[in-house]
């Protein structure tokens, strides 16, 4: 039996379960180091800005986090505004002192606990974030595993910047297939789904060797027999097929990669106003990743939302100190991370410095895995998290949960996050007026003596239900308002109450309030 986790020291990652975290920080890296690639391409930005911030979101933020299992990184769904404003700002200097001064404003966020805000969010609705989540990889990472790789790794927007779409990208690689890229991924999905067997489990190596380790290994030797023996089927670099990233062949080169911020344009509105946008669409993502995290946790610990936006924002003033791109934590990587084993934040540690050794050392050997194989990691992460059983056990909860989720899965898949989840909390919010818009006031009465009795708390939803039953009680009637049951009643009751007061005093109608909330504020 596993040791329960330690309890959290500050600044110290636990080491009691290394044996779990280090494999998977190994996994969440071989996930994250095309991902952060193929960002900063979409991005508009520097190369290796991606991987930039993806080495400081593993090594700072991982070590900061309010959260075990959270990763963090460059994120798809901030590319858009990224190349926009680098555009607008003009030089990638001055945009990364917006990216600075978005971790400053972070970090206030933290300390004015604004993390709160995720607590907000339906869980109808995060649930049908993770299923689109890996709805999306799954259709995305399809080009790639059959050897089309003109769209970038981590793409998750349905319009793509070659001017097809999710979909309309997938038939087009469908009639041009790479037999090797094929062979590959066919090989790479086997092993993984022959490592959740029972017949596989049954070894005690199992679960010491990676599945993603595995495929990643099997795919490059794969690549490589067919460079030697078969130089038609096999993936290359020309084809983009395989990762890339740049050689360092000096400590001059791995200093140049690095650009200070250009501190002078900070009087500049456009710098503050990027810088602001940052802030706020990161911090939202990242709150909505943390509490998809904490489902998807075992454990189902629950995590700091101030302190990580508090980590988040350390870590964005020094990516942008160091000219990398915005961080937040990122809904692929984590889960990647949890389904790798991950026990603790020292997964995360271990993929940013696996990171940056890559970075400094290992860009020949990187440089040979074909994105066939990640694209089969991915695909299996995109399963787990598109689970039919979830979809089948809120579809039984009722049309209240089903059709939030349902809406915010079509809704993120057509359009990107942040868009998907305000359709889908737009729904649940419609839902939740209408639970309590029913049975707030109960209207009983015997012969002209009549009682209105207020079942729960009272907000302006309820305010339609309250006129209707003032509208029944009958002239010259004895009526009590009874508000035992009642600990909050909005300004909007107490002007439909005055309301009727008034009109009761013309119609012969006797008004009694019991144990209502500021009936003072009612004018007899």
């Amino acid at each position: 039996m596993e040791k329960s986790l330690p309890p959290r020291t500050l600044g110290f990652p636990s080491f009691a379960h290394v044996s779990r975290d280090l494999p998977a920080g190994l996994v969440v890296f071989l996930v994250a180091l095309p991902l952060c690639l193929g960002i900063a391409l979409a991005s508009g930005a520097p190369p290796l800005s991606g991987v930039i911030s993806g080495i400081i979101g593993g090594l700072v933020v991982g070590w900061l986090s309010g959260s075990e299992k959270s990763v963090s990184g460059p994120a798809a769904g901030l590319a858009v505004i990224v190349f926009g404003a680098i555009q607008k700002l003009g030089a990638y200097e001055t945009f990364a002192l917006a990216v600075l001064l978005s971790g400053v404003i972070q970090i206030a966020f933290g300390y004015l606990r604004a993390g709160g805000i995720g607590d907000f969010i339906p869980h109808s609705v995060i649930k049908g974030m993770l299923a689109a989540i890996g709805l999306i990889l799954m259709l995305k990472q399809i080009p790639h595993a059959l050897g089309n790789d003109r769209d970038y790794v981590g793409d998750m927007g349905f319009q793509q910047t070659d001017q097809l779409n999710t979909f309309s990208e997938i038939m087009a690689t469908i009639s041009a297939i790479s037999p090797g890229a094929l062979l590959i991924s066919a090989l790479s999905l086997a092993v993984l789904i022959g490592w959740e067997t029972r017949w596989i489990r049954s070894f005690k190596w199992s679960g010491l060797v990676p599945p993603a380790l595995l495929v990643v290994v099997l795919g490059t030797l794969v690549n490589e027999a067919l460079r030697a023996w078969m130089p038609g089927w096999s993936l290359t670099n020309e084809r983009e097929q395989l990762v890339q990233l740049p050689v360092i062949s000096s400590p001059g080169e791995f200093v140049d990669l690095f650009k200070l911020p250009r501190f002078s344009d900070i009087t500049q509105s456009a710098v503050w106003v990027t810088a602001a946008t940052i802030a706020i669409v990161g911090s939202i993502e990242s709150l909505l990743c943390l509490e998809a995290t904490d489902k998807l946790d075992p454990e189902k610990r629950l995590s700091d939302p101030n302190k990580e936006l508090r980590a988040q924002g350390v870590g964005n003033l020094l990516s942008g100190l160091v000219g990398g791109l915005p961080i937040t934590s990122v809904i692929v990587r984590s889960s990647a991370n949890i389904y790798a084993g991950a026990r603790t934040r020292l997964s995360a540690l271990v993929h940013g410095a696996i990171l940056l050794l890559a970075l400094m050392f290992l860009s020949k050997f990187l440089n040979r895995i074909p994105l066939a194989a990640l694209a089969a990691i991915l695909i299996a992460v995109g399963y787990k998290l598109a689970s039919f059983k979830v979809m089948a056990q809120i579809r039984r909860q009722g049309l209240s949960q089903f059709l939030p989720f349902m809406v915010t899965v079509v809704a993120i898949m057509a359009t990107d996050l942040l868009k998907g989840i305000c359709c889908g909390f737009l729904v649940g919010i419609f839902f939740v007026m209408r639970t309590n818009h029913h049975s707030a006031v109960t209207l009983v009465n015997e012969g002209q003596d009549f009682m209105l009795r207020f079942n729960k708390d009272m907000s302006f939803v309820n305010k339609q239900e309250l006129k209707k039953r003032l509208r029944e009680i009958p002239d010259g009637a004895r009526v009590v308002v009874n508000g035992t049951r009642s600990l909050f009643v909005d300004h909007d009751v107490y002007e439909a109450l005055e309301e009727f007061g008034t009109s009761a005093r013309f119609r012969g109608i006797e008004i009694e309030y019991q144990n209502v909330l500021g009936k003072e504020l009612i004018r007899r």
